[in-house]
């Protein structure tokens, strides 16, 4: 037997501000019943397939570097507009670990302070692997 991940769970102080962030992040909207105040918020996998992102309101802050956090491939733009447009969303920048040869990844925070990290795009990817490939190859 194996486990499956039900649900991916934040500690945050408050819930609906961090799953309204996530919402626009992951394209998945909120559960029906949420509503500011609330001490907890569920953003639904979409059609029922995959973990529920759930987040619970908890009275101490965070207080050191997450030990866990997500890595975000962008489906349908480049890493770079997928940067702006979180920030945008507000979130913060923590690290730039994107290299001058397009490799790497950027580290950002969400409005109460997790990190996470945006990959380049699968297109992004392929590009990089077939300017490398010797001509002729």
């Amino acid at each position: 037997m194996t486990s499956l991940i039900e649900n991916i769970h934040f500690d945050c102080a408050d819930t609906y501000e961090q799953a309204r962030f996530w919402s626009e992040v992951l394209d998945r909207p909120m559960h029906p019943e949420d509503f500011p105040g609330d001490p907890e918020a569920i953003l639904p996998p979409p059609d029922g397939v995959g973990p529920t992102v759930f987040f619970s309101q908890v009275p101490e802050g965070k207080t050191v570097k997450n030990r866990l956090h997500l890595c975000l491939r962008p489906a349908d733009r480049t890493r770079d507009e997928e940067i702006e447009r979180l920030l945008g969303l507000g979130a913060t920048e923590v690290a730039d670990r994107r290299k001058p040869d397009g490799a790497g990844w950027m580290v950002l925070a969400d409005p109460e302070g997790n990190e996470f990290c945006v990959l380049r795009s699968a297109a992004e990817r392929t590009a990089q692997r077939t300017a490398e490939e010797p001509a002729g190859a």
